[in-house]
């Protein structure tokens, strides 16, 4: 994976989004804006609350429909061996209905596959894009976290972004991904992104 400058992004990031922090009140300084990228007038991306048992979400252009990433417990309360996470549509311009993927989105796009690592750990790969690892396990906490070792370094994922600008369902042009998430040793937000 080639990753982008950080440095890159955050200037271009406030260069766009000047105009708007304007326009809304919101505070001009970079962590403000940063922060509250996702509440800006217009923008069809909403943040999701969080859920005991969310793991983490995607969401993708062309619109808000978000693909939730959810736990699944047996009644041990273990991670499921067959399926520890279960993912699912909110469809929020269907009123937010929650819904299953359907076959094609299991087997194609944002289905995952499991492996079992032992000792309540596994590791987990979209269906498909298989080269990034992740890693179901107890973070410090003692809760189930997704993690990810993106430029050497581990942390837990909340949020994934992908950018398709044209192409097909079978072959999307993906202009970018971009992972959200919190380092676990300092509780700050990370956020990485790369073209796949």
């Amino acid at each position: 994976m080639r990753f982008v400058p950080q440095a890159f992004f955050a200037f271009i990031f406030l260069l766009v989004f000047n105009g708007a922090s304007k326009a809304s009140g919101i505070p001009l300084t970079f962590a403000d804006t940063v922060k509250n990228l996702y509440q800006l007038p217009g923008n069809p991306f909403p943040a999701l609350p969080t859920n005991v048992s969310r793991l983490f979400y995607v969401q993708r252009t062309p619109n808000a429909n978000t693909i939730v990433y959810d736990l699944k417990l047996n009644s041990n309360g273990q991670p499921d061996e067959d399926e520890p996470i279960h993912p699912y549509w909110i469809r929020y311009t269907e009123g937010g209905k929650h819904e299953d993927l359907g076959l094609i989105q299991r087997k194609f796009a944002y289905g995952l596959v499991s492996k079992s690592l032992g000792n309540g750990r596994f590791d987990i790969r979209f269906v498909s894009y298989k080269k990034l690892p992740l890693t179901l396990m107890k973070g410090s906490d003692g809760k189930y976290h997704i993690f990810a070792t993106i430029s050497q370094k581990q942390f837990i994922i909340n949020r994934i972004f992908v950018k398709i600008e044209g192409g097909s369902f079978w072959v999307p042009n993906v202009r970018f991904v971009e992972i959200k998430g919190t380092d676990p040793t300092t509780g700050k937000e990370v956020v990485e992104r790369f073209k796949p």
